[in-house]
């Protein structure tokens, strides 16, 4: 009798990506996908729910990111794990540490099917408490070091556009988006600003409003009214809010 296929739980924000990736599932005779999610928080409802033994992560997702998913599981409740990243190859430096399986955004179908392939051994080899411990393992290495990624991937009509953090001015909320003001140019980014605040270093990018982080080193000058309020003035010339409770941590920042 032939094994059981090894059930899968696919998550993904991107729809273009969750129809490539179901594809390659869907041509897998030896993997069951089970559920599909949208967001952080839906994938881990569902991996508690359902108990699958293999889970396909994006890392960046809005809510919870799927490194945060894994951390909000217990030990015995965590699947084997690929992730789906766009981080680049240094911060991947820690999941290769970690025998953490994972594809490198943008992947080919090859990449793909080589990671899930080290991805079902481990679970018909009943290896899941090993891979238990290298997600551990990878959670403490990133919350330990800070780990933040170098590059920051925008998804657009079935592409995937690189934006280099180091090119970041500032970063803007707008509505459910942020918009992301690079030296390049602008460009818009289905994400939350509490999420860009912990993606971006924080010892170099500071959130100085609720609608504003700015890059600390572009600052040219601090201006404070009688009033409370507070602006700064990029080296670019342009002028950002600094919100009334964050004036004092602001100036302390600047020296």
């Amino acid at each position: 009798m032939s094994p059981a296929p090894i059930r899968v739980l696919l998550a993904d924000d991107e729809p273009l990506a969750r129809a490539s990736l179901r594809a390659l599932l869907a041509a897998d005779q030896d993997v069951e996908l089970v559920a599909e999610c949208r967001n952080g928080d839906e994938a881990l409802e569902r991996l508690r729910a359902l108990r699958p033994e293999l889970a396909v992560l994006d890392v960046e997702m809005p809510g919870r990111t799927g490194l945060e998913v894994v951390e909000a599981l217990a030990p015995d409740e965590r699947p084997v794990v690929v992730f789906a990243t766009a981080y680049d190859h240094f911060a991947v430096r820690a999941f290769d540490v970690h025998a953490v399986d994972y594809v490198l955004k943008p992947f080919d179908d090859a990449r793909f099917e080589e990671a899930l392939g080290r991805a079902k051994t481990r679970v018909r080899e009943a290896s899941v408490i090993e891979a238990a411990g290298g997600l551990s393992g990878l959670l403490e290495e990133l919350s330990g070091r800070g780990e933040h990624p170098r590059r920051i991937s925008i998804h657009k009509e079935g592409r995937v556009e690189l934006i280099d953090v180091d090119g970041i001015r500032w970063v803007e909320a707008a509505d459910q988006y942020v918009c992301l003001h690079t030296e390049s140019g602008e460009c818009l980014m289905r994400e939350s600003m509490g999420r860009i605040e912990k993606l971006l270093d924080p010892a170099r990018f500071m959130r100085v409003h609720r609608s504003a982080i700015v890059a600390l080193d572009l600052v040219r000058s601090l201006e404070s009214a009688a009033s409370g309020n507070a602006r700064l003035q990029l080296t670019t010339g342009e002028w950002l809010p600094v919100s009334r409770s964050r004036v004092s941590s602001v100036r302390k920042r600047l020296g």
